[in-house]
């Protein structure tokens, strides 16, 4: 419309329309469109081609448009009908369902009437609503999801605040990035003797004496990186008492927040007879170092002493890494070790060399032990430094009265160099036959094991008559 307004359409400006030329705009102007005389027939039906669904529509010309409406459109018709029969102003237009025997979808079209001939011709345009249904249907889908998300939501929340509340042991969440407390149960509330309100959004300095913040985070999430089981000894701040922090580390909505257990560390509360207690203070605390080995020796974890051994600095570079990587014969002492252990539980005082990535090799003697863990074996492997053994216990050499009675006989029937050759060669057979039964007879790793090659293990087994023995006693 121009700014002349209605005058255009009413001054004769445009030519009259020729009738296909008026099908083609009314077809792309409706998705639908019937012409309908004033009793309801259908007079004709013109289709919008770009609308594959309303293509078969032709039977319905010379029938009352009554017959293709579903029953509750029924009424919404002959109301809006008589209407528009009856002159009202702006008639509405209306939401009308076909039935599904007479169509192929049961979607509804919104209809507007128009007078289109003196006769009494009346033009329905209608427009296919099916996008807007599907639209509307996602949205009650989608809102329905977001209620069920909701309720498991709710269930969730429930359910952690009664586990929280039931916990004996305090508990704090601390949000590694801001450092503030963000839940603490009744328990925490107790201990901290500060209100609920007071605690949450604090920082977990404030409870605490600790010079910076960011040291006593970064402090909790290393040790909940390194997965130890104790904790961190700190003072509560105005208290003057230590408590143990054992921290867990976890990732939420791409936050990461600390689960901080508090564990009172008083010692009138602890029992002497506690052995789990014992074990795992002995464990962190004790001299000798400590490691637990998985079937195929891989390291399931070791304790400080073991660090100082072999001059690592965490755990964490060592667990999940064979245990040979840093004995001397490596797979050959583990093997050994591992073999002997099986058979018999335990193996005492196997002596060899250990090393880490950058120390020298240190002489130790290990003991080894097999432990049931369900349907698994676990090699726990207790190593002392043999330097510090051997200067705290002074020579170990054999000197009863006995064996030196039997050396002092052959004095006068011997000469000196006779009897050291005559020892020397006693010694070294049971060297060899010790290095046999402890590879079980695994000649390779007999040689390695005594710095031989495996041809002159060979000839001492044939000097001392032992290689025959073995072959009697296979």
């Amino acid at each position: 419309m121009t700014s002349r307004g209605a005058k255009f359409w009413d001054s004769g400006a445009i030519p009259l329309i020729a009738p296909e030329v008026l099908g083609d705009i009314i077809a792309d102007v409706a998705d639908l469109a019937m012409v309908i005389s004033e009793t309801g027939q259908v007079l004709s039906v013109i289709v919008n081609p770009a609308n594959p669904s309303f293509l078969v529509l032709e039977h319905w010309e010379g029938k009352d448009i009554r017959e293709s409406l579903a029953v509750e459109s029924l009424p919404k018709f002959e109301s809006r009908l008589a209407e528009f029969l009856a002159g009202k102003n702006n008639v509405k237009p209306v939401e009308l369902n076909h039935s599904r025997e007479v169509s192929d979808w049961d979607s509804p079209v919104r209809y507007s009437f128009h007078r289109i001939a003196p006769d009494g011709a009346i033009l329905m345009l209608g427009r296919d609503l099916r996008a807007i249904a599907e639209m509307q249907q996602q949205l009650i889908k989608a809102q329905l999801a977001l209620e069920r998300d909701y309720e498991v939501q709710r269930e969730f929340d429930t359910r952690f605040r009664v586990l929280l509340g039931s916990m004996s042991e305090p508990v704090l969440f601390v949000s590694i990035q801001s450092g503030e407390i963000t839940e603490a149960n009744a328990a925490a509330i107790t201990l901290l003797d500060r209100s609920r309100d007071d605690l949450i959004g604090s920082t977990l300095l404030s409870c605490f004496e600790s010079r910076k913040r960011s040291d006593l985070i970064e402090a909790l999430t290393t040790l909940a990186i390194s997965e130890r089981s104790d904790g961190m000894a700190i003072e509560l701040r105005g208290k003057s008492r230590v408590v143990q922090v054992a921290p867990t580390l976890f990732r939420a909505a791409g936050e990461r927040i600390l689960l901080c257990r508090i564990i009172p560390d008083d010692d009138n509360s602890l029992k002497a007879d506690n052995l789990a207690r014992n074990m795992q203070d002995l464990y962190l605390s004790g001299p000798e170092a400590i490691v637990f080995a998985s079937e195929n020796g891989d390291v399931l974890s070791a304790n400080d002493a073991f660090l100082d051994l072999i001059d690592v600095a965490h755990d964490i570079n060592v667990r999940g890494r064979s245990l040979a990587d840093y004995l001397q014969r490596g797979s050959v002492d583990l093997k050994v070790m591992t073999e002997n252990a099986t058979r018999a539980g335990r193996m005492r005082m196997y002596a060899t060399k250990i090393a880490g990535q950058y120390g020298s090799p240190r002489a130790v003697e290990i003991s080894v032990t097999k432990l049931h863990a369900g349907t698994h074996s676990v090699f726990a492997f207790v190593m002392r430094d043999s330097n510090q053994a051997d200067t705290s216990r002074g020579a170990m050499l054999p000197t009863n009265e006995e064996s030196m009675r039997s050396v002092v006989e052959l004095v006068g029937s011997a000469t000196l160099k006779d009897i050291v050759a005559e020892t020397t060669n006693v010694v070294e057979k049971m060297c060899i036959e010790t290095a046999v039964s402890l590879t079980m007879n695994n000649r390779v790793a007999a040689a390695e094991m005594l710095g031989l090659s495996r041809q002159s293990l060979y000839v001492k087994l044939r000097k001392f008559d032992l290689l025959s023995r073995d072959t009697d006693d296979s």
